[in-house]
């Protein structure tokens, strides 16, 4: 096993039209969840993942199950809760280029989950635990899961990778930065935002992002920065990777979470840092051409041809 991660996956009801959801009709489903993207972005790489959570035993969860498992990732831990429902989340397309989502996880199968729901052997067959700030703020039971998994990693000798995943909705702000800066200090490799920054260390530059993510212990900090790229910082060598250019963004929802994929492919292929962050932004980059999350994730031959079609060069201080 390459990678285990947990977290809430939930199906996605997006409208066919454009505008205020009650006015809204016609809409089409699909499956997403922060880390299941992540892990189904680098199981159609090449590589071995593993999701641990919890669904409904509906026909929400089942369909999850079947997808997910469908894309290569192992679901041998995920578990059909029949006392509770499956999570959703609806997308509201207020313009042509602005949207929001409305989320309706409350008590959800996934919640629940516990420490319980860990088993070391599994867990510990992995090379790196991907976590997301996500998933400590739907209870506090997951909030005692993760800390688990993170203790159980440590023990392993497992690298850890974060991203904060900020969602302000489900976060108390003092508790909520609490928790992501706790789980920062026991991480490796964080893969922050600028937002993310800005929520967890009140600022906006990606060094000074940087140098706070390192303060708590970190080996490796990359920043997003969206359409302009991102920033990376080693103990070795530091510096930006240019954006890919993208002429027309489809739905930007999912970017951040195929990045990361790009950058952990990258870490397990032990290429060079900067060369790992390209291809976290090629993919993100090609996510945003497709409608939904998953749907735009390549896998390696498109991911090569797509790299080699164009003709970034990054900058390396």
């Amino acid at each position: 096993m390459d990678v285990v991660s947990l977290g809430e996956t939930m199906i996605l009801f997006s409208p066919e039209e454009t505008g205020q959801l009650r006015y809204n009709r016609q809409f089409t489903s699909r499956v997403a969840g922060a880390e299941t993207n992540t892990l189904i972005g680098l199981s159609k790489l090449g590589y071995r993942t593993g999701w641990i959570s919890r669904v409904g035993g509906d026909e929400l969860g089942k369909r999850i199950l079947s997808s997910v498992r469908g894309e290569g990732v192992d679901t041998s831990f995920v578990k059909e809760d029949g006392s509770a429902p499956t999570g959703l989340f609806i997308k509201e397309r207020t313009t042509a280029d602005s949207s929001r989502v409305f989320y309706y996880r409350n008590q959800s199968a996934a919640s629940k989950m516990t420490p319980a729901d860990i088993e070391e052997n599994y867990l510990a067959k992995a090379k790196l635990l991907y976590i997301t700030g996500i998933t400590p703020a739907l209870s506090v039971s997951c909030k005692e899961t993760v800390f688990h998994a993170i203790e159980l990693a440590k023990k392993n000798s497992m690298k850890i990778v974060f991203d904060p995943n900020v969602r302000k909705t489900l976060l108390d702000e003092r508790t909520g930065r609490d928790t992501l800066i706790k789980m920062a200090a026991l991480s490796d490799i964080i893969l922050p935002g600028i937002s993310e920054g800005d929520f967890l260390f009140q600022t906006t530059d990606c060094e000074k992002i940087v140098r706070e993510c390192k303060r708590l212990g970190a080996e490796k900090v990359i920043v997003k920065l969206g359409e302009k790229g991102a920033y990376y910082s080693t103990s070795e060598e530091s510096g930006y990777v240019h954006p890919f250019k993208v002429e027309t963004v489809i739905d930007p929802i999912g970017a951040g979470d195929g990045f990361a994929a790009g950058v952990i492919s990258g870490i397990l292929d032990e290429l060079p840092i900067h060369e790992a962050v390209k291809r976290g932004c090629a993919i993100g980059a090609i996510v945003t051409t497709v409608n939904g999350d998953i749907e735009g994730l390549p896998d390696k031959e498109t991911l090569e041809t797509y790299m080699k079609r164009t003709n970034k060069e990054d900058v390396i201080r």
